[in-house]
């Protein structure tokens, strides 16, 4: 293993015109780069982000001279980080500067043996394409509360390979777009590139889009579907779950009953934080009566975090889970919680953030690890689409649409 020579943070900026951390990590003959992304709804029990300046300056003392001289070894480089901080939520040296550390002394590890990141995390293991969950509608903490469901998304489930999906979505995206601009109902972009549209109800929302897929020439459902991220938590008030757009409440039972309603009417096959992250007896009761139909995701819900994720396989709440590294704060600890997936036997999907940059790590972990799915964001935004090129290099270099591809597997309706 080669020596680390050198780490390097500087202040760089997203895509919501905000600094964050990158940083450099330097051994001989190699380099490997990255950069912390940043959400907007986020989870309690999230890694903590602190002041930019602060975390850089962490980084280019403290860190610095923790691992400068060390072996490059991600699961002891990242304890090293997780021993520094000392903290439980990395609030001390700040997830934004641990995240932005473990990923580049990844990229390090990688580029140090002249492979690209995908390949030095897949080692002798044979790799198949992620599934994109692509956003059509943004709303929620990513649109200014304006809808009051996060993300409408479509899987393409009746796609062949990657890039063919990416080719069903351009054109459900630009007939969404047509829809929207024939009823005067286009705000604007949403944080993560999905239109900001102006409806009437969350449910006109779901219409609009099945409208959209028929309008591409797609049949909803069989070739493409429906993806939610429901955002529960940033709805609860006072245990109750507040509509803004419909101005009403909704108790756990009712937002229960409309959720199911939805899974009958609109070819919907993934639903993310059904119910807020505290509400785990509302999250097993869904998963009890919707989990043979749909996907059920938990972000919030579990944080990136092995140990919640135990919790929620032992109290029967959700079936899969959504992985971001910088909520957890390193790679090795988001690993740790695939891993469990696996064993717990849930799904996973790899997840960007709302505020994004340049950086494609994201996409070499979900085909590096086998994680079956990818969500990024929508299919407009360059921080969005450096990642669904990324995937596309990928692909061609892994042999293109030859590649066993697990859409239709993953989402066939029971």
């Amino acid at each position: 293993m080669a020596k680390i020579l050198e780490v390097l943070a500087r202040s760089v900026w997203d895509s919501r015109g905000r600094p964050t951390v990158e940083v450099e990590v330097a051994v001989k003959g190699a380099r490997g780069r990255a950069i912390a992304p940043a959400g907007a709804s986020t989870g309690s029990g999230e890694a903590k982000s602190i002041e930019v300046r602060q975390a850089v300056h962490g980084v280019n003392t403290e860190i610095r001279s923790a691992l400068v001289g060390k072996l490059l070894n991600q699961e002891e480089n990242d304890k090293i980080l997780v021993d520094l901080d000392g903290t439980p939520d990395k609030s001390r040296l700040g997830g934004n500067a641990i995240v932005a550390v473990s990923l580049a002394c990844a990229h390090a590890a990688a580029a140090a043996t002249k492979k690209p990141l995908w390949k030095f995390l897949a080692g002798n293991r044979a790799v198949a394409m992620p599934v994109p969950q692509i956003q059509i509608f943004g709303g929620g903490a990513h649109a200014q509360g304006r809808m009051d469901v996060q993300d409408f998304m479509i899987i393409c489930t009746g796609a062949g390979s990657f890039g063919e999906s990416l080719e069903w979505t351009a054109e459900v995206y630009r007939a969404a777009g047509a829809r929207l601009a024939k009823r005067s109902a286009l705000y604007g972009v949403a944080d993560e590139g999905g239109y900001w549209p102006a409806f009437k109800s969350n449910e006109e929302a779901l219409a609009e889009l099945t409208g959209a897929i028929s309008d591409a020439g797609f049949e909803p459902g069989a070739d493409v579907a429906i993806a939610l991220d429901i955002a529960a938590t940033q709805l609860w008030r006072g245990g109750r779950y507040h509509l803004a757009l419909e101005n009403r409440t909704l108790s756990a039972d009712q937002l229960h009953a409309m959720l199911l309603r939805w899974i009958e009417r609109y070819p919907i096959v993934s639903i993310e934080d059904p119910f807020a992250e505290h509400d785990a007896e509302a999250m097993a009761s869904f998963t009890r009566t919707a989990g043979g139909k749909v996907q059920i995701v938990g972000d919030d819900f579990f944080v990136t975090d092995k140990n919640k994720l135990l919790d929620g396989k032992a109290m029967g709440a959700c079936n899969a889970v959504l992985l971001k590294p910088n909520q957890v704060g390193t790679l090795t600890e988001t690993l740790a919680c695939w891993r469990a997936a696996q064993e717990a036997g849930y799904g996973a999907i790899v997840s960007a953030r709302s505020g994004e940059t340049e950086d494609v790590s994201i996409v070499h972990l979900a085909v590096g690890w086998g994680v079956p799915q990818l969500k990024v964001g929508s299919f407009a935004r360059s921080e969005r689409m450096a990642k669904w090129n990324e995937g596309m290099r990928i692909e061609e270099a892994l042999g293109g649409s030859k590649l066993p591809y697990p859409a239709r597997k993953l989402f066939k309706r029971r």
